[in-house]
């Protein structure tokens, strides 16, 4: 079997998420080798910053180095899908950030060339299913303790988006894709709840807004979350026709219906993602801004409200939280047990077994249901769910 120091990864990008993947890859032993910027001046700045060995001076040079055994892509969405390629028809793993690709035909493509190479590892960076009491709620519904599930409501709001004056290269559809928040952090609740319920969207209705059609963008691209966004300087103003807003109603197969909101413009939200999960027996309720905590409730006995403490946890949500009750998991923690699932599956070396790790086919659905989501939109009405392979 492998060991985890003994895997090389190759860092593609050098903003926000970067920063945080390092950090993971180093928690959980797991070497970066390198990094690679969009120009050799970023390339060797992150390089220093982060104390790594090698500044790729290009995406040819990361894909010829034989110590790379797995590539991190942290770049915009419309250069995911030639690297995620080019990289496994390099003989690399891949860990991708979401949305994997920027139409459902691409998604495709890479779930296919993922099945002809069985050999590789190739996931999604949908770290948000690893906090462990989401682990804890899977465990819940799949043990039944819920009954049949009745109904589920969520969200994710930020607000860094809030003001004309906030720009980022998500906000353009020709980096990003058509939509933005229901795709860039609506992914994240929309992947949590399958894998928390297993159930499957058969339909849905969407709406959404452009609260800001026109940004001013600086002259010169910003970093995500940098607060670079307010500073005064000369900016352009950039006609936006992706989503700061949106809302979708769901059917589920079974019977089950969902409804959830996404908002970048919240004021005072930095980062909050919830879900309330109502069965026949019981609710389940949990947010991220209070991590630590997952109410249950009850119809005929009193409520609960389970503290994270392994030794209260079901197994698989113990394989997620390392530190005893009392001392918070967080997350970048919840990025360290993504990568930890990730690279173990690897090191074990046996790719014919069950993937626990959030796949390309998982990003191929949250894809589908995207553009589901702008056909609802556009046509005003319902639309059925294509199935998915």
């Amino acid at each position: 079997m492998t060991k985890l120091r003994d895997i090389g990864v190759a860092m593609v990008g050098t903003g926000f998420m970067s920063v945080v993947h390092i950090e993971a890859l180093r928690r959980i032993g797991v070497s970066t080798r390198g990094i690679l910027g969009s120009t050799p001046e970023k390339s060797s700045g992150a390089a220093e910053r982060h104390n790594l060995p090698i500044a790729y001076s290009d995406f040819a040079a990361v894909l010829a180095d034989p110590a790379v055994h797995s590539v991190h892509l942290a770049v915009p969405n419309r250069l995911h899908l030639p690297m995620a390629k080019a990289a496994i028809l390099a003989g690399k793993h891949v860990l991708c950030e979401k949305p994997l690709t920027m139409r459902s035909d691409e998604s495709a493509e890479l779930v296919t060339l993922a099945r002809q190479h069985p050999h590789l590892a190739t996931g999604v960076n949908y770290n948000v299913r690893y906090y462990a009491l989401c682990h804890e709620a899977r465990a819940r519904v799949q043990a039944g303790e819920l009954g049949r599930i009745f109904h589920i409501t969520g969200s994710v709001s930020q607000d860094w988006l809030l003001y004309a004056t906030d720009y980022n290269w998500r906000t353009l559809a020709e980096e990003g894709g058509e939509l933005r928040a229901l795709s860039d952090i609506g992914s994240h609740w929309f992947d949590l709840i399958h894998f928390i319920t297993g159930l499957e969207p058969e339909a849905l209705f969407a709406d959404f807004t452009t609260v800001h059609p026109l940004r001013h963008r600086p002259k010169g691209e910003v970093e995500t979350f940098t607060n670079k966004l307010q500073q005064e300087g000369e900016t352009e103003a950039v006609p936006i026709s992706t989503d700061d807003y949106g809302s979708v109603l769901l059917r589920l197969k079974g019977g089950a219906r969902a409804s959830m909101w996404v908002s970048q413009v919240s004021p005072g939200r930095k980062y909050c993602i919830r879900f309330e999960i109502a069965g026949q027996n019981k609710t389940l309720y949990w947010n991220s801004e209070e991590c630590e905590k997952m109410w249950i409730g009850s119809r005929d006995s009193a409520n609960q409200l389970l503290i994270r403490d392994p030794s209260l946890l079901h197994p698989s949500a113990q394989s997620v939280s390392d530190y005893p009750g009392g001392h918070n998991e967080g997350y970048p923690d919840s990025f360290k047990m993504c990568f930890r699932d990730f690279y173990q599956y690897i090191a074990n070396g046996d790719f014919s077994a069950p993937k626990t790790y959030p796949t390309f086919e998982d990003g191929h659905r949250d894809i589908v249901l995207c553009e589901a989501m702008v056909q609802s939109f556009n046509e005003g009405g319902w639309v059925a769910i294509p199935a998915l392979p």
